[in-house]
């Protein structure tokens, strides 16, 4: 591929005014990348009529008269495509009809081409191979259905049926075709379907896809060195003729590339998270305050008064914490700087922190700094000066605006305004290992509050992203060797992030991290919301799903899921998973059922583990000891009836996990049967949670013991809640439905595989 040839192709269009290439220019950059064939044309200037030299020589029984514009995205639309005869007369006279037809549109000319004869019809036999550049991902590829009828069945087909989309950053032309393989395109080109019959190989699909791929990259925002950047380049369709991809269709579109902004450096955030000296302005002496809040949480976590500051040009001391009057007059350098003051107010502060070149890293806490209409210019102002300082190599790393703060546990400070009364911080984990970054602080909040055993090392709300975004975080975590699970949510991405997110993503995935994501704005009306709430423009939810799972990922479908899958991330991490079978166990008849018909999820699914000869006569025995042989059987999902107390819920999770066939258990501890120790207190003596046959005091034993996953499940109310809590206090991984315990468990096993063959394991 000759990128010379390419800049030339997008430089002539260029001079001549025009952002998009003509169909016959897209043929010869096609050629140029060494993407498929372009059917033999011929190109008649506007004004001229097709000479007896051009319509002599044509093969075949047909020619396509097509118009030439840079202006008609889709000729046949408009009347702008003619199948004729192959005779002069025929094909003149299309010409003529069409040009009168136009006449007053944007007309360069007509153009001659050879007609295809394709070597399939009919629904599938034609594909789209495009790729575009996004905001976010920078340059992706498509390839799916193509023809007239692509966007039907786009809206019609199950997710990744008709249309697979990926990062061509992250992706080789192996990868793609992998990812390409379950579509409905594929198995139709590869004669999978009935009756059908191989029409291209693989080998051409993957010199299609690898083509495509060299040609996004070397067009992209990303290259420093190109002049032009494809916004975008679709074929539709190439067909199918002699085992070769031709070309049928071409548009492309370019532009000039943007100024990229200067990375954020790792360093400073560094400092952001471990600060060894703090600053707060805003700290009100006379009254509680959103700053005085702050202050008082940072003292309460245990932060060293004599590394705290206030910046007060009253110089009046605050809760014991001493006070400069300015910026100016700090004896050193701060690692953090906290604004908690207004909109108005932190925009000039912003702009003497600069100056002063004073701090490291600073927290925005004010909203009203990009989020508004009122806002945004200057907010827009104000990262223009961040970034002149970045590129001078001076300035701090900002978090926010419009931020609740961060909590760093090893750090040793609370930055957050919400009062301890309202959000307890007990610590829940014997050793916190995870991280959980937010745009929105009360997604952090409203996650812990009903969930304290989630419990991250970190909580980091970003705000509007003004300057450190998601991918900044999930790259300084994933460089971590103390977080191994890292969850982020988020509302929207700047330019590239999306992209830079999915790098820091397959970095952790590399290092056996795993990361979960919920991106919220997947409908266009929560796309609006995000965007009011936040300031970010919440981009293609298709392509944003198909980029961060591929770059090893684990993205929640909604809120609750996100919740599930983080917990059972950090609860899991020690654990190895093999495979995908699966083994239950369960003393209620319901449970076993609903276990079975949640092992799939979307297009994964989990298998029902065969249970060999020696583990079946190990669990007959279990129930003939319990005198429940009679009244069961043994089989997967395994109903052990209500009459199972403790032991044999025991007995047989370990006789499940020992089973070579068994990756992965769950099982149900049935805290409603009588037979269970599933009570604080009970009537009867010595018959509760805290009893040595208690399961709650044996199963977290065999669970430190194993390598394989269990998980476990309380399905009961309120009553039970100390049961629960033991258990996970203990380190095991508790769901409160045998439903919720399954799905999660899939999802997580699911991820496992994936990043596990991310990394070629």
């Amino acid at each position: 591929m000759s990128e010379a040839l390419i800049n030339d192709i997008f430089r002539r269009a260029h001079s001549e005014g025009r952002s998009a290439l003509f169909e016959h220019e897209v043929y010869r950059l096609l050629g140029v990348a060494g993407v498929g064939k372009a059917p033999r044309h011929e190109v008649i200037a506007a004004g001229t009529e097709p000479t007896d030299e051009q319509l002599a020589s044509w093969p075949g029984s047909r020619v396509v008269v097509k118009i030439v514009s840079g202006s008609i995205a889709h000729k046949s639309d408009v009347g702008g495509v003619a199948i004729v005869p192959n005779q002069p007369a025929a094909v003149r006279a299309a010409c003529k009809s069409m040009l009168a037809e136009l006449s007053g549109r944007d007309i360069a000319g007509l153009m001659l081409t050879e007609f295809i004869e394709a070597d399939a019809a009919g629904s599938g036999s034609e594909l789209l191979v495009g790729i575009r550049n996004t905001r976010e991902f920078g340059m992706i590829l498509s390839a799916g259905m193509g023809g007239v009828d692509t966007e039907l069945h786009a809206a019609s087909a199950r997710r990744g049926q008709a249309v697979v989309s990926a990062s061509t950053a992250l992706t080789s032309a192996e990868e793609f075709l992998e990812l390409f393989r379950p579509t409905i395109a594929y198995r139709k080109v590869a004669g999978l379907t009935r009756g059908g019959r191989r029409l291209v190989a693989d080998e051409t699909l993957l010199q299609c896809f690898g083509a495509f791929i060299r040609l996004a990259n070397s067009c992209s925002a990303g290259d420093p060195e190109t002049d032009f950047v494809i916004e975008e380049l679709e074929v539709n369709p190439f067909t199918c003729s002699a085992g070769a991809l031709v070309a049928l269709d071409g548009l492309c579109r370019f532009g000039r590339p943007q100024r990229v902004r200067p990375p954020r450096p790792q360093g400073k955030i560094d400092k952001l998270l471990h600060p060894a000296s703090i600053g707060i302005i805003g700290a009100s002496a006379t009254r509680m305050n959103f700053g005085r809040i702050t202050l008082k949480n940072i003292i309460a976590s245990g932060y060293d008064k004599a590394r705290l500051l206030v910046i007060n040009p009253d110089g009046q001391e605050v809760d014991g914490v001493r006070c400069v009057a300015s910026l100016g007059a700090l004896e050193k350098k701060l690692d953090l700087l906290i604004l908690a003051v207004t909109a108005d107010v932190a925009f000039g502060i912003v702009d003497e922190v600069i100056r002063t070149d004073a701090v490291e890293s600073v927290l925005l806490i004010p909203g009203g700094m990009g989020e508004t209409e009122a806002s945004r210019e200057p907010a827009r102002r104000m990262l223009a000066t961040i970034d002149e300082a970045r590129r001078a190599g001076v300035g701090p790393v900002f978090v926010g605006a419009n931020c609740l703060g961060i909590i760093s546990h090893p750090g040793n400070y609370d930055s957050w305004f919400i009062p301890e009364e309202r959000l307890p911080r007990t610590q829940k984990k014997a050793q916190r290992s995870s991280a959980f970054i937010s745009q929105s602080g009360a997604f952090l909040v409203t996650r812990l509050s009903k969930n304290a055993w989630l419990d991250p090392a970190y909580m980091v709300a970003l705000g509007n992203q003004n300057d450190i975004t998601h991918g900044d975080m999930v790259e300084s975590f994933a460089a971590n060797p103390d977080i191994h699970v890292i969850g982020a949510y988020v509302e929207g991405f700047k330019d590239l992030d999306g992209l830079a997110l999915a790098r820091a993503v397959r970095k952790a995935s590399a290092s056996g991290k795993q990361v979960v994501i919920y991106k919220a704005g997947q409908s266009a009306a929560g796309g609006r919301a995000a965007m009011g709430h936040t300031a970010s423009i919440a981009g293609d939810y298709e392509v944003c799903l198909s980029v961060l799972t591929q770059a090893g990922a684990l993205v929640a479908s909604d809120v609750s899921e996100f919740s599930d899958l983080f917990y059972i991330s950090d609860c899991l991490r020690n654990k190895v998973v093999h495979g995908k079978r699966l083994g239950a166990v369960a003393g209620a008849g319901y449970d076993t059922v609903a276990i079975a018909d949640s092992i799939q999820v979307g297009d994964f699914s989990m298998s029902l583990a065969a249970i060999g000869a020696a583990t079946r006569e190990r669990l007959v025995a279990i129930l003939a000891s319990k005198k429940l042989d009679a009244l069961m059987e043994v089989r997967n999902p395994f109903d052990i009836n209500p009459g199972a107390d403790d032991e044999a819920h025991l007995l047989c999770t370990e006789a499940m996990v020992a089973e070579p066939e068994v990756d992965s258990v769950v099982v149900g501890l049935d805290p409603t049967s009588p037979m269970v120790r599933s009570l604080q207190k009970s009537a009867r003596s010595g018959f509760d949670i805290d009893s040595p046959e208690s399961i709650v005091q044996t199963l977290p034993k065999l669970v430190a013991s194993c390598p394989k996953p269990i998980v476990a499940f309380i399905d009961g109310g309120a009553l039970f809640d100390p049961m629960a809590d033991k258990l996970m206090a203990q380190g095991v991984c508790i769901f409160r439905s045998s439903e919720r315990a399954t799905r999660a468990l899939v999802r997580y096993t699911e991820a496992r595989l994936r990043a596990a063959r991310l990394r070629g394991a």
